[in-house]
């Protein structure tokens, strides 16, 4: 017995060591070297093996410590309260025993929780004075954290100035956004500079900087969950503390919803266990607390986590497997993608055979080889990602891995201009960059042509109906050999006639994104859109009007000015125009356009066209499209197989309409307009 409980002992202290150099890696140098999922797993295990035998408990022990040192850089700052990290659940079956819990306490197994997304990012306290920012404080060991005050300045959605001349201490995460991350990789790969591991340690690393004009550069981002003091009455629930934070001009997260029973938390997890790959940020897992602020004392806290709160974790699945080849593939613009061949494995319940593996820097600073193993995981357990090298005993033995020189499709050689991480094939007849370029012009997110996918128009393309752009609108020329294609027919063809025609009528921003400009994204799109209004206005536009349009850089002016400096663009231009192809932008409409104003929906089940379509009309007629019901919900459109959401709408009294009864509605509200 002596022996085995000395063998524990052993174990307990080699994880201690172990989670220790983990979280010194991972909080203070920003430098992790394993993943979220097996620190988690060591840090479960410690504490299971700690509350199993009490004899080896330690004060100094990580599962007692609250995130990481405080840096020698900054001044130190005393938090006016501890900031608690929060304990950690995988399962339901883990949730509903923290419920069982705060039920003990509540009296009710029915409680409402306030359910938010974890944001993956670096926590923060902001402290302010009459309305003023005073200080800005990162966590720090949970007692005394940075005053990074003057770095904090710089990001735009920490407002330095309230809404009312109020004193008051909210708590939030500052975070970088995955596109922010993934250009300020490409940035430190042509300086030689080491990675940033995820968006959370490129967020602490930017923080820390000692020059705020670098963190101004880089921005970062904000969501505030916490509203700590003074206290107010009529502030006694989390819902109405996030709706305060909101009033006084703070950014809250408008995914977050109150849950009200425990069917409301199975729905938000289920929600965003196919969701969260979409968000433009990094979560990983989410947040409950419970909402009723007067059973907090009552519940207390450990040395480390509240008892009135739990983060539900998602697990990432991690495997190894060989990378067998690296070859390179063409995108729209002509940019070059390397891509893994990998030895198929079984990922979060599908076969995984291939990743992508970004340019070849990226691959050189990974030390890839064909041949060699590799960690494998999926991004949003959705996308195949190439996490790491896992050397082997035959690694130094595999040749070094070359980039291409030549394009794969066109054979003409690649060019790299200076200051980019990519090559690119400039060959403008290349018929790779004319398909990727036709098939994000069909794409959801552009003109969104239902049913002129990649296969198709690869076929189309090979039997040379389509050779640029807008060829895609005299396809309706081609009846006899398009119905004749095989697995083809009329009714195909009537549909895809159909689509085509309804790409016509798509507001500006749609087809701004769908011409495929360098540096010209959806969001970008939208923005050059509102300001422009025509494509003409746009056409025209020098480079310092379009440089002075928020959030659009040098980068991007610079890129859509030579866009329609070139003629073959231009060209394009007018033979889209001489098509019927809608160039102004449409909305959203103002004042009296605008008859749905004040009204909002929920989109549930089939619907004939595409969701975004019905958003997109919604939202330009003044009306608000939200992803969950409530009480404050004015209509639920309801398409084929609507789920559980018809059942909660009934409940709330919602009324439910179908997707034919939008004209109507807008034409009702209109009449009544003129009524008034």
């Amino acid at each position: 017995m002596v022996d085995n409980l000395a063998k524990i002992h052993e174990e307990i202290l080699r994880l201690r060591v172990t989670l220790n150099d983990w979280s010194h890696q991972y909080y203070v140098l920003d430098a992790p070297t394993v993943d979220d999922a097996e620190y988690d797993a060591k840090m479960k295990e410690l504490i299971r093996l700690e509350k199993a035998y009490p004899e080896f408990a330690d004060a100094n022990s990580p599962s007692q410590k609250v995130g990481g040192s405080v840096s020698e850089h900054f001044q130190k700052h005393i938090h006016s309260s501890p900031m608690l990290s929060l304990g950690d659940i995988f399962n339901w079956e883990e949730f509903l025993d923290f419920n069982k819990q705060v039920t003990k306490i509540t009296g009710t197994s029915e409680n409402a929780y306030y359910g938010e997304l974890k944001i993956d990012g670096l926590s923060i306290s902001l402290t302010y004075k009459n309305g003023q920012l005073v200080t800005a404080t990162t966590r720090g060991d949970g007692l005394v954290g940075e005053d990074v005050t003057t770095n904090v300045r710089t990001i735009k959605t920490i407002p330095l100035q309230l809404k009312e001349p109020v004193d008051v201490e909210t708590r939030g995460e500052i975070y970088l956004p995955i596109a922010e991350f993934e250009h300020l990789n490409e940035e430190r790969l042509i300086k030689g500079e080491t990675l940033f591991a995820n968006p959370r340690n490129a967020a602490a690393g930017t923080l820390r900087q000692l020059d705020s004009k670098i963190v101004a550069g880089r921005h970062l981002n904000s969501f505030l969950y916490y509203y700590i003091q003074p206290p107010r009455p009529k502030i006694n629930t989390q819902e109405k503390a996030i709706r305060y934070l909101n009033n006084l001009g703070f950014r809250t997260n408008p995914e977050n919803r109150l849950c009200r029973n425990l069917d409301d938390v199975k729905a938000f997890i289920e929600d965003f266990e196919t969701r969260r790959h979409n968000l433009d940020y990094q979560i990983d897992g989410l947040v409950f607390k419970l909402n009723d602020f007067q059973y907090y004392e009552k519940l207390g806290a450990t040395a480390k986590t509240p008892r009135w709160a739990i983060a539900y974790k998602f697990p990432a699945e991690v495997k190894e497997t060989i990378l067998r080849r690296i070859f390179p593939s063409v995108g729209r613009t002509g940019k070059i993608t390397y891509n893994a061949d990998l030895e198929p494995i079984i990922l979060s319940g599908t076969k995984v055979s291939a990743a992508s593996l970004n340019n070849a820097l990226w691959i050189k600073a990974k030390a890839l080889k064909e041949g060699c193993k590799v960690k494998v995981k999926k991004a949003g357990e959705i996308i195949p990602s190439v996490v790491s090298l896992v050397k082997t005993p035959n690694y130094d033995k595999l040749p070094i891995w070359q980039p291409a020189t030549h394009c794969p499709i066109c054979k003409n050689k690649l060019e790299q201009s200076l200051g980019e991480v990519d090559q690119f094939c400039v060959n403008f007849s290349c018929p790779a960059k004319i398909l990727r370029s036709m098939e994000h012009f069909a794409s959801r997110g552009a003109l969104d042509i239902v049913g002129l996918g990649p296969s198709i128009l690869t076929r189309f393309y090979e039997a040379k109906l389509i050779k640029t752009i807008d060829d895609i609108y005299r396809l309706p020329e081609h009846e006899t050999e398009i119905v004749n294609f095989e697995n083809f027919g009329k009714k195909s063809y009537d549909n895809l006639v159909k689509a085509v025609k309804a790409s016509k009528h798509r507001s500006l921003e749609k087809v701004i994104f769908g011409l495929g400009i360098r540096h010209v994204g959806a969001k970008t799109a939208k923005l050059l859109a509102q300001k422009f209004k025509t494509i003409d206005a746009l056409a025209f536009a020098t480079l310092d009007e379009l440089a002075a349009v928020d959030l659009i850089g040098a980068i991007s002016a610079q890129s859509i000015v030579d866009w329609f400096a070139v003629k073959t663009n231009q060209k394009l231009i007018q033979e889209l125009k001489n098509f019927g192809v809608n160039f102004t932008y449409h909305g959203p409409k103002i004042g009296a356009n605008t008859p749905l104003r004040g009204l909002s929906f929920v989109i549930t089940g089939t619907l004939s066209q595409p969701r975004e379509t019905i958003k997109e009309l919604l939202e330009s007629e003044g009306g608000a499209v939200n992803s969950s019901l409530s009480k404050q919900t004015s209509y639920l459109i309801a398409g084929t197989d609507p789920g559980s959401k018809i059942q909660k709408a009934e409940k709330l009294g919602v009324t439910i309409i179908n997707e034919e009864d939008i004209p109507r509605l807008i034409q009702e509200r209109i009449e009544e307009t003129h009524h008034e």
